[in-house]
């Protein structure tokens, strides 16, 4: 490479609007291959890389050198820490798996309620935020889907309802991987983005739970079960609120879990809802001995003790002396403005990544369950294989964020969508629907639009993390229609063919919820609701 390459804003005939067209080619290109030809999403994600490359360099001027290079470290970001927290992370359910402590644990939340209104709540929900906050990639929807089947529930209503439930668990799922991604492509920390995020989302997980009763017992299973629907929402939102607020972004969804039991559990003792036309059925006469059940909570807990001692003061200067930070080779970039992207310096945290301390986590789950090294070790490489497409999807998007950003692409876009000034927030939500809706994930969506939106807030004059937090509630809402996950729950028993119609249930619940953010996410940009912000 020769010189430092400058970032420009309008290089197709000095027009933003034609640089801002053929700068959205490689998003258009990856949405066009997922929504019309439905490809995979690596293929689709891999085939927009190169017309990313192509555009960087052709219509761009930057180096090809340089911009392969991009790529290479968005795709080495994709693998550490993204994926190192995904891969520990579903190895610890593959280890309860194994086990058969996860029966165990599902045995256990079965035995909470025989009605299917309560046990919906429990399960899709719940149940459903805490496999999230270890698996996520659409593993609680299905495994929701086939507890609640299995207990008695219509398969199309069981559906309907895992679908749902992980909508508004996912932007604080999988140890934080969505913000994680976030915080990287937006080039805003961490720490700023979750609280934002959780005053957005947290208020629609206060109603998450009626919605859901009312998807499986309709209007009567509304009147007869709103009580405990909302004091399970309200404790579970807090709870959630206060861990991404003032704790950690990564327990956040545990955190919500366990709230909400506690809450559910509490008020079952003092007042039970009206008789259930359809009570629930299921394997509740195995007795599972305490030990048992607490051996089956124990991976969750493990989990939470150690990120919480992580960030003991002397623990955290410990671990922070194996953080190496280095210029990736072959880049030398200078963004429009004049400052230097961060992203030309990779941070390689080996011992504070959020997938380190989940794979400490994994190992004190091996001796809590009494799993023998080898049976653990076939864990790992069976959640390898599992993943393999995730890995090559995650890599490949994060390859083509690099090179949208440190070529200037994303810029473009942003100053021209800028032009719609303040009102743009209201599309700052509808950004991350869609990005969720064709990919299916919300890493995903944000690795594809985060600098977008920092770039056009920035130029808006509006406040960027308000923007990207917005994008990642939007692809709540995207979460019970994306085409993944339909394709996803239609694999189990009894829903084959009944994608269509899920889509049908679902989408004005969805379009409602993108509405109520995008809403939200402007009167936050205003004197009106700004107060709501840290």
């Amino acid at each position: 490479m020769t010189g430092t390459y400058i970032q420009p804003i309008a290089p197709i005939g000095g027009s933003l609007a034609w640089s801002a067209l053929v700068a959205g080619l490689p998003l258009l290109t990856m949405l066009v291959l997922l929504a019309v030809f439905r490809l995979k999403s690596h293929t689709a994600a891999a085939v927009a890389v190169l017309v990313a490359l192509v555009v960087a360099t052709a219509g761009y001027g930057m180096p090809v050198g340089s911009a392969v290079s991009a790529g290479l470290e968005g795709a080495v970001f994709g693998l550490f820490p993204i994926m190192w927290t995904v891969l520990n992370a579903v190895w610890v359910y593959r280890l309860t798996v194994e086990s058969g402590h996860f029966d165990v644990l599902t045995r256990a939340f079965a035995r909470i309620s025989p009605d299917h209104r309560i046990l919906t709540i429990v399960i899709a929900f719940l149940f459903g935020a805490l496999l999230e906050a270890v698996a996520g990639f659409g593993t609680p929807i299905v495994v929701a889907t086939v507890v609640l089947i299995g207990a008695g529930l219509p398969p199309v209503r069981a559906a309907a309802a895992s679908l749902l439930a992980n909508s508004v668990v996912t932007p604080l799922g999988v140890m934080g991987t969505p913000i994680l991604t976030m915080s990287r492509v937006s080039e805003i920390p961490v720490d700023e983005i979750g609280p934002v995020v959780a005053r957005q989302v947290c208020l629609l997980a206060v109603f998450v739970p009626l919605v859901l009763v009312a998807v499986v017992g309709g209007r009567r299973g509304v009147r007869e079960t709103w009580p405990v629907a909302l004091v399970v929402g309200v404790a579970f939102a807090s709870a959630q609120f206060l861990c991404a607020s003032y704790l950690t972004v990564g327990l956040s969804n545990i955190a919500g879990a366990a709230a909400g039991l506690v809450a559910l559990l509490v008020v079952l003792k003092v007042w039970r809802p009206g008789p259930d036309a359809t009570p629930a059925r299921g394997e509740t006469r195995i007795h599972d001995t305490r030990r048992r059940t607490v051996e089956a909570f124990a991976p969750y807990a493990l989990i939470v003790v150690v990120f919480l001692v992580s960030r003991l003061g002397p623990v955290e200067s410990f671990l922070s002396n194996a953080t190496f930070s280095f210029g990736w080779p072959g880049l030398d970039v200078t963004g429009a403005d004049g400052r230097v992207p961060t992203a030309e310096t990779f941070t390689l945290n080996l011992l504070t990544a959020p997938g380190s301390l989940v794979f400490v986590a994994a190992l004190l789950s091996v001796v809590v369950l009494g799993v023998a090294a080898g049976d653990a070790l076939r864990c790992l490489v069976a959640a390898v294989v599992q993943l393999r497409w995730s890995f090559a999807t995650v890599t490949a998007v994060l390859a083509l964020a690099y090179v949208m950003n440190l070529s200037g692409q994303t810029t473009t876009i942003g100053q021209f969508l800028a032009g719609a000034g303040a009102a743009f927030a209201l599309l700052s939500p509808l950004l991350g629907w869609l990005g969720v809706l064709v990919t299916g994930s919300n890493t995903a969506s944000n690795a594809m639009f985060g600098s977008l939106q920092v770039s056009a807030a920035q130029q808006a004059g509006l406040d960027p993390t308000v923007l990207v937090a917005g994008n990642m509630a939007g692809g709540t809402a995207g979460t019970p229609i994306a085409l993944q996950n339909l394709a996803l729950v239609s694999s189990v028993q009894g829903l084959s063919g009944r994608d269509g119609l899920l889509m049908r249930r679902l989408w004005p619940i969805s379009v409602a919820m993108v509405v109520v953010l995008a809403v939200l996410v402007w009167l936050q940009t205003t004197a009106v609701l700004s107060w709501m912000l840290p």
